[in-house]
C-alpha cells in the first residue's frame, strides 16, 4: 500500500540534506521499494555540473545497493534552499529514463503540485528486452 503522505514527509526530510551550493535548489526523493521500505536521496551538486547526482537517482541507487529492484512509488519535493518545498518538481529526463529501467508506465510519481505516472512523464521510454 502506498502512503502518499509518508512518502512526501520522507522526501522532505531527505531534502534537508541536499548539497546545492551552486543552484540553491534542494531536492529530496523518497522511493518505496517492493519490500515496503522507503529509500531516500537528495541532490548532490558538484562544481563540474555533469557530475551532479539527482535525488531520484540517489534514492534508486540506494535501493538497488540493498538488493531491491521493484518499486511501488516515488515522491519528490524541491525548492529554494531554506524555503518550504512548495514547487512541483518532476524528475529530469535522465531520472525518468533511470526509473524506466525498473518501473512500468503506471508507476506513481507523487509531486507537491499533484500526482502523475512515469508513462505520462516519459511516453515511449527506451527499454531493451530483458535477457
Amino acid at each position: 500500500m502506498i502512503d502518499r503522505q509518508a512518502l512526501l514527509r520522507a522526501a522532505t526530510v531527505a531534502r534537508q540534506q541536499a548539497y546545492a551550493p551552486y543552484s540553491g535548489f534542494g531536492v529530496g526523493a523518497a522511493l518505496q521499494g517492493g519490500d515496503g521500505i522507503i529509500y531516500t536521496g537528495c541532490n548532490v551538486e558538484n562544481a563540474s555540473y555533469g557530475l551532479t547526482c539527482c535525488a531520484e537517482r540517489a534514492a534508486l541507487f540506494a535501493a538497488v545497493a540493498n538488493g531491491v529492484h521493484t518499486f511501488d512509488a516515488i515522491a519528490i519535493v524541491g525548492g529554494e534552499v531554506g524555503e518550504e518545498a512548495t514547487v512541483s518538481c518532476p524528475p529530469c529526463g535522465a531520472c525518468r529514463q533511470v526509473l524506466a529501467e525498473f518501473c512500468k508506465d503506471d508507476f506513481p510519481v507523487i509531486l507537491t503540485g499533484g500526482d502523475t505516472t512515469l508513462g505520462e512523464l516519459l511516453p515511449q521510454a527506451f527499454r531493451l528486452k530483458p535477457r
